[in-house]
């Protein structure tokens, strides 16, 4: 079946990879172990935004661009789309005592999902896939699927990532024709090669046991 698959990074990235040692992800393989051959993918269009590094988790920003930049080498039909990352002051009450404020700093991802909603729908009026395969569990993106399924009669396959698998979204799933929830498993047979081959892109040390 002729597919597009659209991968929300940010929804992804917490859901699945955080904290794990399969950050360094091969999401062509990713759904060819997940789905088989049912699908016949044209593009896999990956949403997510730049990083800025922090205190807290330096050379974030490098890291990802490495992983970007192995993905686009090794992965064919690979698209990424970006909206954008923001990081700033703000005041914020404790919550131990909402007299007492406090700075705090504020991070946040914009534009993801507005992006993934919208092209999905445009690209379904395009006619460029008869079925569209959403990694996310953001509720934010029922109405882009509704569209989708019940306006434009497209099949919907919807990849939940393993840390969402008690808490699935049910608005997404409402549309989904098919709804798999993806294993550790998947991702450990999904790995990109170290280095990707014919550059010198590797997987960064820190990634290699965490």
């Amino acid at each position: 079946m002729r597919s597009i698959a659209y991968i929300d990074g940010f929804n992804f990235y917490f859901g699945a990879v955080k904290d794990t040692p399969f950050k360094w992800l091969d999401f062509r393989s990713l759904l060819h172990n997940i789905l088989g051959p049912r699908c016949n993918f044209t593009s896999i269009k990956y949403f997510t935004a730049r990083v800025s590094s922090l205190p807290q988790n330096p050379n974030a920003d490098k890291r990802q661009q490495i992983y970007l930049k192995a993905m686009e080498a090794f992965i064919p039909g690979l698209e990424i789309i970006y909206g954008h990352f923001t990081v700033h002051v703000q005041k914020a009450p404790l919550a131990s005592n909402n007299q007492q404020w406090v700075e705090i700093l504020k991070v946040e991802e914009k534009g993801s999902d507005v992006n993934l909603a919208a092209t999905l729908v445009n690209d379904s009026w395009k006619n460029l896939f008869a079925c569209a395969v959403i990694i996310s569990n953001d509720g934010d993106l029922a109405e882009a699927l509704r569209i989708v399924s019940q306006e434009q009669h497209k099949q919907i396959t919807l990849l939940t990532p393993p840390r969402f698998k008690k808490r699935r979204s049910k608005a997404l799933k409402k549309y989904a024709s098919v709804s798999l929830t993806i294993k550790n498993t998947h991702l450990a047979e999904s790995q990109l090669p170290d280095p990707i081959p014919g550059t010198n892109i590797h997987k960064p040390a820190s990634w290699k046991s965490t």
